[in-house]
């Protein structure tokens, strides 16, 4: 896997914002791998915490929208909803919703790569408030890191697979 991970740190006066990084590159083109993430019924297959997501009142994803999950963390089952914030098919996606009790963003950036790959790229931002300020901030973004690892890990080995079965997004 093609991997490159940076964190950063900022500070304010209220909280501290961590921000990870991870990307891969995909055997498929732009388009099969826009069109598998914007089918938010899949995510399960590649994000070890989602048991179940759908867009609220269905359609596309599109800016607006709510995605609805049922999810699995630290050993409970729970639904969460993300805000879809931007979408600019086919080079980007961002969500903001919450992890724990911390104000939370993510999102995936795209690029083509010859003409047969595509470069993702994952981002976090995290806003560590309240009760999860007693966290370590290292040990929080080292987990938010790994997370992100295999959930990238899990999107390339989905969409290639799909590509090598005759099944992908063309």
């Amino acid at each position: 896997m093609t991997s490159q991970h940076s964190t950063t740190q900022h500070s304010t006066t209220r909280h501290a914002t961590i921000r990870t990084e991870s990307r891969i590159i995909v055997a498929a083109s732009i388009d099969t791998v826009w069109a598998y993430l914007c089918d938010v019924a899949r995510w399960a297959e590649w994000a070890p915490t989602v048991l179940d997501c759908r867009i609220r009142d269905g359609g596309p994803l599109r800016s607006g929208a709510w995605v609805d999950q049922r999810a699995r963390d630290l050993g409970w089952n729970h639904h969460r909803s993300e805000r879809v914030t931007a979408v600019d098919a086919p080079h980007s996606m961002a969500f903001a919703g919450t992890m724990g009790t911390s104000v939370a963003r993510w999102g995936m950036e795209f690029s083509a790569v010859g003409g047969t790959g595509t470069a993702a790229m994952m981002w976090v931002e995290v806003d560590i408030a309240n009760v999860m300020r007693v966290y370590p901030a290292r040990s929080l973004r080292a987990q938010i890191q790994r997370v992100s690892d295999l959930e990238m890990a899990g999107i390339r080995a989905a969409v290639e697979a799909d590509v090598h079965a005759g099944a992908g997004w063309r």
